[in-house]
């Protein structure tokens, strides 16, 4: 499990869930890429403990599983733009940790 927090540039500002990236990067780290790969992604980089402690979502802190996540995001877009941005701070973390 992971317990690194994203570098500086990739931080969530302290008062909500922005991140710190321009849209264009944005749309960048999400071009062609699914809602389920986002999922098994994140669940793979953080572990399930991890990602309900990062975004507490029912579907991430009892019994999760990809389907409930999917289900859950697919109808919540709020809570989808919350994965999206913290997939898109993951990706970007491992970016700068392989330069």
């Amino acid at each position: 499990m992971r317990t690194a927090t994203p570098n500086s540039t990739a931080e969530l500002n302290s008062e909500d869930t922005s991140p710190i990236l321009s849209p264009q990067q944005r749309n960048h780290y999400l071009e062609g890429v699914t809602l389920e790969t986002i999922i098994i992604s994140l669940q793979q980089y953080y572990g399930w403990e991890e990602l309900a402690a990062r975004l507490p979502f029912r579907c991430f802190e009892h019994n999760p599983s990809i389907a409930s996540s999917l289900a859950f995001l697919r109808k919540t877009p709020w809570a989808r733009t919350k994965v999206e941005t913290l997939y898109c701070q993951c990706q970007q973390a491992k970016k700068f940790a392989s330069s």
